[in-house]
């Protein structure tokens, strides 16, 4: 199968199709794929995990986590249960409260397939992992808006820099790049898609505040590392490229976030 270097979605991110998200050790952003030769599952979907394994992952593999998905076969690598909530509930782990010290410490292996056939969208895999918290590890939690610096999305003067996406257009979100540059490509993507996926590069939550209702397609480039801004041909600040290249703009305000309160968790039983 034909891989792409692409980026999930909170994201995280971003779960478009089939994808995998890799993470370094300090969650620096390695390898990001979808595949998208699967047929979709149905849209009114509500899939769970139909089997899923559970095991302590190898204290001495090598590699940062993952999470990877490939035709029905789903799956995450060396994640903490921390890393799992963030991506089931799409928000940073900032924005998480009220976890044992554990949470962040103990990583797993998990490997399963959903009971309905077909590659899950982003809602239906968010959904799937929301399940297996619940169910595997017991956890009871809760969610309310807390006041803290986000980064508010609002439109740049001028107005922005962006093509409405065609009515036929599948929803995708690709990441390609190395250290020092990163480039995101979107297709038939939300604004809120947009902040969403902002959300993993920054170090506070990204709002949408644009008032843009649409969906539609773009290219993002700029340097992710601070030291390949300088030079002739370099790329931009990633500030100074969703001014320049999207019309828009990121202002550090004090504003609403989702925060995800937990209240009960236990560890898993292996299978």
């Amino acid at each position: 199968m034909q891989r792409n270097a692409v980026r999930l979605l909170r994201i995280y991110p971003v779960f478009l199709g089939i994808f995998v998200v890799q993470m370094g050790m300090a969650q620096t952003p390695k390898t990001n794929t979808v595949i998208e030769k699967d047929p979709p599952m149905a849209a009114d979907a509500t899939p769970s995990f139909l089997v899923a394994a559970i095991r302590p992952s190898d204290p001495d593999a090598a590699g940062g986590w993952s999470f990877e998905s490939e035709g029905h076969h789903i799956k995450c690598v060396r994640a903490t249960v921390m890393d799992i909530l963030a991506v089931a509930y799409g928000v940073q782990t900032r924005q998480i409260v009220g976890e044992p010290a554990w949470l962040s410490k103990d990583r797993y292996d998990v490997s399963g397939v959903p009971d309905v056939p077909g590659v899950p969208n982003v809602t239906q895999l968010r959904g799937m992992y929301q399940k297996l918290l619940a169910e595997r590890f017991h956890m009871v939690l809760h969610r309310e808006m807390r006041e803290m610096p986000v980064y508010a999305l609002t439109v740049a003067k001028g107005g922005p820099h962006l093509k409405v996406a065609g009515p036929d257009e599948t929803m995708n979100a690709g990441n390609s790049g190395d250290g020092s540059q990163r480039t995101l490509r979107f297709t038939n993507m939300s604004m809120k898609d947009l902040a969403d996926n902002l959300d993993f590069y920054e170090d506070r939550p990204v709002i949408d505040q644009t008032d843009l209702p649409g969906r539609y397609d773009f290219t993002l480039k700029w340097a992710y590392d601070i030291s390949a801004e300088s030079g002739p041909g370099a790329p931009p600040s990633l500030f100074t490229a969703i001014k320049e290249q999207l019309g828009l703009r990121l202002d550090a305000v004090k504003g609403p976030a989702e925060v995800v309160v937990i209240d009960h968790v236990e560890r898993p039983s292996e299978n």
